[in-house]
């Protein structure tokens, strides 16, 4: 039973033995790094670099979820980069519209 599962996953079409496999698995890379810069002082992240990382994840979520074969592997890491990519926005948006900041940007 487990053999043939096993079988099952390697021969799909996204599987392995495919670039639609290892791709996705390499995003992860990206996702991650994300996830590390949450340790970063808000004042370092970057709106562009954000909201760049949000679209990408939004999009190919998407996209993975409407070709055939479905590509799970790509969809979670798309939803985990939108994640990642949203949470730092509202981290430096949170900075930036804080009084204390607004007050010493005045000065």
């Amino acid at each position: 039973m487990a053999n043939s599962k096993l079988q099952a996953i390697w021969n799909h079409p996204a599987g392995p033995k495919t670039i639609h496999f290892w791709a996705p698995t390499f995003k992860w890379g990206v996702t991650i790094a994300n996830i590390i810069d949450s340790s970063k002082p808000p004042e370092q992240l970057s709106y562009v670099q954000q909201s760049a990382l949000t679209c990408n994840g939004l999009i190919w979520a998407r996209n993975s979820a409407i070709i055939i074969p479905k590509n799970w592997n790509l969809f979670s890491v798309s939803i985990g980069m939108a994640a990642a990519s949203i949470f730092q926005l509202s981290r430096k948006i949170q900075h930036d519209l804080s009084p204390k900041n607004q007050q010493a940007a005045a000065k």
